[in-house]
């Protein structure tokens, strides 16, 4: 149920370690990881040649220790390095709350063991709530076990729909059909779905059922495409060994593996939420030409902070816009940023973020539009 490391899903692609999806709440979605990054180095330990296996027991290590990541980062004209303090990883996987209009939000990081219990406990209580209508949120979710998405999706798909379809080498298939009635507390509920390129393998397969026989919108971007079926066996000594045994294909016989499950509305996030992680150990000062000082400028002039530049070079109007948020934070007013500067930097920048979040206000948008084409549906002849 837990474990110790950075938390983040890896795949072994062309012999490159990827980055699948971090874990919400994950020292790895903290330090700024982001799903595609290829690791190259751990450490000083280049991963060239390594297995997977192999990749991941470098990473892992003791709660509270570094794991030095030299990272290749599509859209970066060069390496760049980010600093995880390993911890352990978040249990709990469903986060609930009640939003504007009635709106219940789910959101959903991974698909563990107790998943599908902590999903329906936070349906009940939001219909207990009065909500009328569901955004469930599964960006950045890396994926898990069939079982879970499979009780998740008879709680809300009608007894009968194929829920996905399984290929094997042989071209045989198989069907999952869903064989319970749904939450009878949610009956009617518009239902929107927000995804992106951090939505994975479990993820996605909840994301086609859901769009094609379970009458939700999705809103967002395309999946990841990791539609690879994987079983797990327990050994006598306590060890698993995991292995590829079939492909994941939607309802109506798509297949995800490398495909991905495409938005109803595709919603792209503002440019800001692309800017580049800036590692708290690196000094960054006037003079420095360097990406992560573009980094930093984005983010100040995200912030309401006019840098006077964006293009990677430390001025002095750089300087001074540092020392304007650091006495706006109460920090150490220096103009250097490094340390509680930097950390303070990337948790404004978080924090606007989630308030500029344009998949979810569309999201919102859609659920509240229909909520308000109800009343009339019901009276219609």
């Amino acid at each position: 149920s837990s474990f110790v490391g950075i938390g983040a899903e890896l795949q072994q692609v062309d012999d490159k370690i990827v980055v699948v999806s971090p874990i919400k709440g994950s020292p790895a979605e903290a330090a700024g990881i982001k799903p595609g990054d290829v690791i190259v180095r751990v450490g000083d330990i280049d991963l060239a040649g390594k297995k997977l296996t192999e990749a991941v027991s470098l990473i892992r290590g003791e709660k509270g220790t570094k794991a030095v990541l030299t990272i290749l980062r599509e859209g970066e004209p060069s390496e760049i390095t980010i600093t995880v303090i390993r911890n352990t990883i978040p249990v709990q996987t469903v986060y609930s709350e009640m939003k504007e209009d009635r709106i219940g939000l789910i959101q959903i990081s991974n698909f563990a063991e107790r998943t599908a219990q902590e999903f329906a406990d936070a349906l009940n209580e939001l219909a207990a709530q009065g909500a009328r209508g569901l955004v469930l949120d599964i960006r950045q979710n890396p994926g898990g076990l069939l079982s879970s998405v499979l009780d998740m999706l008879e709680m809300l798909v009608p007894r009968g729909e194929v829920l996905l379809q399984i290929e094997y080498r042989d071209g045989a298939r198989d069907q999952y059909v869903s064989r319970l009635e749904p939450n009878q507390l949610i009956q009617g509920w518009p239902i929107v779905v927000i995804i992106d390129g951090g939505t994975a393998s479990a993820g996605e397969i909840l994301a086609g059922a859901l769009q094609e026989v379970g009458g939700a919108t999705l809103v967002g971007l395309t999946t990841y495409g990791k539609g690879s079926v994987q079983t797990v066996k327990t050994l006598s000594d306590g060890s698993t060994i995991k292995y590829t045994t079939a492909k994941w294909l939607t309802p109506s016989g798509k297949s995800i593996d490398q495909n991905g499950i495409e938005p109803d509305v595709e919603v792209q996030l503002p440019d800001y939420a692309n800017v580049s992680y800036i590692d708290p150990e690196m000094k960054l000062e006037t003079g420095m030409v360097d990406s992560a000082v573009k980094s930093m400028q984005l983010m100040l002039q995200a912030l309401g902070i006019e840098p006077g530049r964006t293009d990677g070079y430390f001025d002095e109007a750089t300087a001074q816009a540092v020392r304007q948020f650091q006495t706006r934070e109460g920090l150490e007013t220096t103009g250097i940023v490094q340390g509680d500067t930097t950390r303070k930097l990337i948790e404004r920048m978080r924090e606007w973020l989630q308030q500029n979040d344009t998949q979810m206000t569309e999201a919102l948008r859609i659920v509240k539009e229909r909520l308000a084409e109800a009343p009339s549906q019901k009276t219609a002849p």
